[in-house]
């Protein structure tokens, strides 16, 4: 019987068909270019096929290199899977996650999920900490946090950690005691109006200062406020508005009236967790639920709806997408919706 591959070369070709460059590859292996090459070439020799085609102008996958990842991804998917169930049927130790919830995304969403996740992962227990951008990004690399849920933060802020996507977040402007506005509020309606933001050193008021930024700059201020709870009540008592999520809204309140933005703004809603954590099954394992939970009534009230988010290539109209560099993928809001794995996050 001819000798099979290493999980190490099998690993290295297929973080190769991911990042089509011997450098870059060797890097996100964490090993050096020599040893990567010679890694894929024990796996060339074995298998007496040329994987990949080199040149002095570059490298590519051969067409049998092409077949062979899509084997070889599926192979490594399913050993993982048995891995990770036979380490969970292996040991019954309760794992307890200490997440942190980015404060505009709402830890009241996050008190309808746990509920339900702990329904089926009996083992898993949650600590939720209600936390501001930079605490989140402090908690992760001191870790004291497993996991944050958040919105994307810096491009080169968390290189070393896995960034899963499983929400654009989208905004609208909530003014119950403004009136006369239009169905689609446009910057300039806004601007028109007291606003209530987050404090200056927010990540939160950052987004929502370069959304206006372009077209001259903020409304005039009515307060800054900690929190979106804060900010609603704020508003329902003062002619005033405020950016707040949609999805927050509906959950606080499903009969708040609110007005889509004529420009709109998306936030990349990401669960970020530290490559090789110990506890990454039990991390993964959330990730993946955070996106396929078929109890959210804002999930349910936009499917009545038949609201979708199509393919989306960017803002358009002054608009303002902030996560990403994806320019090509399909959002539906229904229960067990497309998970998009962390290569749509890798630019966070």
């Amino acid at each position: 019987m001819s000798e099979l591959p290493s999980i190490q070369q099998l690993e290295c070709f297929i973080i190769y068909g991911r990042i089509p460059n011997f450098t870059q590859a060797a890097a996100e292996a964490n090993i050096t270019q020599s040893a990567f090459s010679m890694q894929i070439k024990k796996l060339e020799r074995q298998l007496g096929v040329r994987l990949i085609e080199r040149s002095n102008r570059g490298s590519h996958l051969t067409p049998a290199g092409e077949h062979f990842l899509v084997d070889a991804q599926q192979w490594m998917n399913g050993l993982r899977q048995i891995v990770a169930k036979t380490q969970s049927e292996a040991s019954r130790t309760p794992v307890t996650l200490h997440i942190g919830v980015l404060r505009s995304l709402g830890d009241v969403l996050m008190n309808q999920h746990i509920t339900y996740f702990q329904q089926h992962h009996k083992d898993i227990s949650l600590t939720v900490y209600d936390m501001t951008a930079d605490d989140l990004l402090d908690a992760l690399r001191n870790d004291h946090i497993d996991l944050a849920s958040t919105h994307l933060l810096r491009a080169d802020a968390l290189k070393d950690y896995e960034k899963i996507h499983f929400f654009w977040d989208r905004m609208v402007y909530f003014a119950p005691a403004v009136t006369g506005l239009p169905d689609f509020v446009s910057i300039s309606d806004i601007q028109g109006q007291p606003l209530v933001s987050y404090p200056q050193n927010d990540f939160m008021n950052t987004v929502i200062r370069d959304y206006f930024q372009p077209h001259g700059g903020m409304p005039p201020m009515a307060a800054r406020l900690a929190t979106p709870y804060a900010m609603m009540h704020y508003c329902c008592h003062n002619r005033a508005g405020a950016l707040l999520s949609e999805r927050l809204l509906h959950e606080l309140d499903p009969d708040a009236s609110s007005h889509p933005l004529a420009q709109e703004l998306r936030l990349d809603s990401c669960t970020v967790y530290r490559k090789n954590h110990p506890k990454r099954i039990s991390l993964l394992l959330y990730s993946r639920y955070t996106d396929r939970n078929p109890h959210s009534s804002y999930r349910i009230w936009r499917n009545q709806k038949s609201i979708q988010m199509d393919r989306y290539d960017g803002a358009g109209d002054g608009g303002a997408l902030y996560g990403s560099s994806v320019t090509s993928y399909h959002i539906e809001f229904y229960p067990y919706s497309v998970f998009l794995r962390k290569r749509v996050c890798r630019s966070l």
